[in-house]
């Protein structure tokens, strides 16, 4: 039986199926997936299940097999004082020496509620985890992501409201690890929308990008803009801009990833799920060497939900969220005001079951291509990566229940949630 807040949720979901329905609009029906095409237990390639996927081509290096899947958040070896809910998704991961850190959220499903918890934990093998920290506000936590820098260790995260149906940002939070199990009480940080998206430590400077504005992607009716900061630090702890401005997008990008290529550029991925002149879908990014903080973007029709940008050699990689529609794109190429082209597309998302993907990013053309899915379904995709060595690198993520059925999103959304860990090994 669903709980009295995810039937006021679907509640609301039928008012704007509605009022599209009212206006003519239409939705096709989900995509039936291949047979093999989330299966925990296979090897994942190029060539599983298509359902939206682009036209196979060329890759300019070969995809890795995916190995040691396994279930971690519920699992065996937990604290016994971190209790997972039915929903466990938003996490990261992070090293410290010998030590695996790793952060998620768990609550009673994907919404907006008072009882989120965002938990800590650490561990030297992957099996037994001991307890780190727990934090608790009563309303919504999200985005926990970790940063080692320079001998510090620092959680950022995001405080939402506690109210199911809206989207509510109320700023970032950042606790530092003083010791093994002893952290400092979570402070502010940033400006009070500012939600943190991902930041890494590369060579002497930490690196973060994160959004303000949030709340504009679900509201209607000349909605302000979203804006996309990125900012430097030299201690993890106090950031500056990262050019002679932290604004780097303004419009209806969101979640952005960057990633460094050799020569100093930068190439970024956007989600660009509130849509603006360009469109709807995300924005794929360049900045050159001598002012990385100017990016010149290219619009993409496909939404690449929580992208994470990472190097394999030469080549730049994403991982993002796939739609399991015909054409797999968000921008369905509609006409008419920006409100009831946003709808329509919104509808169309939810409808649709979804996985995690691998794709290649092309720096130059600014295009990005399919590589392969990783074991998900459903409800899908918040992944951390981290290298082991130079052929394997280690993912976590969240996934609708491999074994079970392959539910379209909005489902999966209020159903249990997983998270899993495997690896990626390459050739």
């Amino acid at each position: 039986m669903r709980s009295l807040r995810a039937v006021k949720l679907l509640a609301r979901r039928a008012l704007a199926i509605a009022w599209l329905l009212a206006l003519g609009c239409s939705a096709q029906a989900p995509a039936t997936p291949g047979p093999d095409a989330a299966k925990g237990d296979a090897v994942q390639t190029a060539t599983g299940d298509t359902a939206g996927a682009p036209t196979p081509v060329a890759l300019a290096a070969p995809a890795p097999i995916v190995a040691e899947l396994r279930a971690v958040v519920p699992g065996p070896g937990l604290p016994t004082d971190v209790s997972p809910q039915s929903s466990n998704n938003n996490l990261d991961i992070a090293r410290v020496g010998a030590t695996l850190l790793f952060a998620f959220r768990t609550a009673p499903d994907h919404f907006a509620g008072p009882h989120t918890r965002l938990h800590v934990v650490a561990t030297q093998d992957e099996k037994t985890w001991t307890h780190e920290a727990s934090y608790q506000l009563k309303t919504d936590l999200r985005e926990p992501r970790l940063l080692v820098h320079k001998g510090r260790t620092f959680l950022y995260f995001a405080v939402l409201g506690s109210d199911a149906g809206a989207f509510e940002p109320q700023g970032t939070r950042v606790s530092e690890r003083l010791q093994p199990g002893q952290w400092t009480e979570p402070k502010p940080v940033f400006a009070p929308t500012f939600i943190p998206w991902r930041v890494r430590s590369l060579g002497a400077k930490a690196w973060l990008v994160g959004y303000t504005g949030g709340g504009n992607v679900y509201q209607l009716q000349g909605a302000a803009p979203v804006v996309v900061h990125w900012f430097q630090s030299d201690d993890g702890a106090a950031w500056l801009p990262a050019g002679p401005t932290s604004v780097v997008l303004e419009g209806g990008a969101s979640e952005t990833d960057v990633a460094f290529l050799d020569d100093g550029a930068v190439v970024a991925v956007a989600r660009n799920e509130r849509g603006d002149a360009s469109g709807f879908g995300s924005k794929v990014c360049r900045g050159d060497k001598a002012t990385p903080y100017q990016w010149t973007c290219k619009s993409d029709k496909r939404k690449y939900d929580s992208p994470l940008l990472f190097r394999h050699g030469p080549q730049v990689y994403l991982i993002g969220r796939r739609n399991l529609s015909p054409s797999g794109d968000f921008d369905l190429g509609s006409t008419g005001p920006l409100d009831t082209r946003y709808l329509k597309y919104q509808l169309d998302y939810w409808l649709h079951p979804k996985r995690c993907a691998l794709w290649r990013v092309d720096p130059v053309a600014l295009t990005v291509t399919h590589v392969l899915d990783l074991p998900s379904r459903g409800d899908t995709c918040f992944a951390s990566l981290l290298p082991i060595d130079a052929r394997t690198d280690l993912i976590y993520n969240y996934s609708s229940p491999l074994e079970g059925p392959d539910l379209p999103w909005l489902e999966g959304q209020q159903g249990p949630t997983l998270i899993y860990r495997h690896l990626l090994q390459w050739p």
